[in-house]
This record gives structure tokens, sequence and C-alpha cells, in this order.
């Protein structure tokens, strides 16, 4: 199949107006996941079971004291720590009114920006079980010592899928992924996502991989790297690794 732009190249009705009510903006992107040719199913779940915690924030670039990427920090420190990790699969949501249209190097920026905000706000430890480089195959974000997989979705994004109404950041717990890798229904339904992301693409979005295999930091933005690109992200050392 050709790559090219399909019907569907936008799967989500356009963004509201600036002054929409926060629940208008969390509309758009769940009438995007629910769209029938999306292709992510653990998206399509999360919100079919209203089991997505979504905060909508004024601005990605906003790192000022008591500003966007703060109050987003807030948010994400309460979820974290307060969040079952046992139940079924769940979401944290971002979305964010501005800028409203971004391409994917600027987008990328913006949310390696966000994340090492999230990170120098964040007391807690690093998440057990993950790496905090994020050049390491076993790297996942984490807060309050919760790890987490982070997905970037922009109006901008090459990837269909990923082309949302406004800057989105998702947050999805690491440990339901380990926990379905055990009993077995991972591999079936990350096969399923790929195959139905290659439909609807054309082809298969070549920064997908395992965890394990590559450093999952490659794949947050969505944007499509060269070889050399190193995330630009610095973890705090742990009191027992400074000297």
């Amino acid at each position: 199949m050709p790559d090219t732009e399909p019907d569907t190249a936008l799967l989500a009705p356009p963004p509201p107006g600036p002054d929409a009510p926060a629940a208008a903006v969390v509309e758009t992107v769940a009438a995007m996941v629910a769209h029938p040719d999306y292709p992510c199913l653990g998206a399509r779940s999360v919100f079919r079971r209203d089991a997505v915690t979504a905060v909508v924030l004024d601005d990605l670039g906003d790192s000022s004291r008591g500003g966007s990427l703060d109050r987003l920090a807030a948010h994400l420190g309460d979820y974290a720590r307060e969040v079952d990790a046992d139940g079924d699969l769940v979401s944290f949501v971002a979305c964010f009114r501005t800028p409203e249209t971004t391409d994917e190097p600027t987008f990328e920026r913006l949310l390696w920006g966000a994340l090492q905000h999230l990170h120098d706000q964040d007391d807690g430890a690093w998440a057990d079980g993950v790496s905090a480089d994020p050049g390491d195959p076993h790297f996942a974000f984490s807060v309050h010592g919760t790890a987490f997989f982070v997905v970037g979705l922009h109006p901008g994004a090459s990837r269909i899928a990923r082309r949302s109404p406004l800057p989105t950041l998702v947050f999805n717990l690491h440990e339901q992924f380990e926990r379905m890798r055990g009993d077995g229904r991972y591999t079936r339904m990350r096969d399923t996502i790929r195959r139905r992301d290659t439909d609807l693409q054309g082809s298969l979005n070549p920064m997908v991989g395992d965890h394990g295999d590559a450093s999952e930091a490659l794949q947050y933005s969505g944007r499509e790297r060269p070889d050399d690109w190193t995330p630009p992200f610095q973890a705090s050392p742990t009191p027992e690794e400074t000297p």
C-alpha cells in the first residue's frame, strides 16, 4: 500500500475555540480515538470505559511559577500517588490549548521540555525496575516512583494516529504493559495495533519498538529521528549517586 494521505488524514474534529470549556477540548480527543479507523485499541478501551483522567491546560511551553507545567506536575503527581495500577487499563491525558499548531521538531522540544520540568518538580525516587537514562533500552519516565510510557500527539504529526486537534500528552502506566506481557495479552494487542496503524498510514511506523530493544524515549514524540539522536533529558542523581 502506498504511503499516501487517506480520507481519514485527520481522525478528529477541528479543535474547539480558545474559550471552549475543558470538557469540549477533551471531547475532541475522545472523538478522534472513537473513530473506527483509529488504531490504538488501548486508547479506545480507556475512553470507552471512561477510564481517562484528563486535564486541560493553557500552554505546553509555560514553565513559569504556577503556570501550566507546574499545574501539570501537581495533577500528575496526585494521579501517580493514587492510581490503581493493578486494575484495568487507565490513562492520564493532558491537553494544551496552545500552541495550536507545531511542526514535529518544535513539538518534540516542547514535549521534552515538559518532561524535564515535571522531573525537576518531582521529589520522589525514580520508579523501580526502569532506567532513568533516556538512552537505555529499559528507560521509562517516572513521576513519584511510578513509571509511565508517554505518547505525544499534536496537529503537525506526520503519523495520522498522532495527529490530534491540540497538543496532548498521554501518560500510560508501565506496570499495565508488564502485566499484559505476563498474561499473554500484550503481544496480541501490539500486533493488532501495528497492523491497524499500517492500514491507516500506508506504512509501518519506523519508530515503533518493544521495551528492552531500544529506548522507548525514541517513540514519545512520534517523530522519525536519525540514529544519532539523543533525548534532551537529564535525570537528577539520586541521593545514593550524589558524591
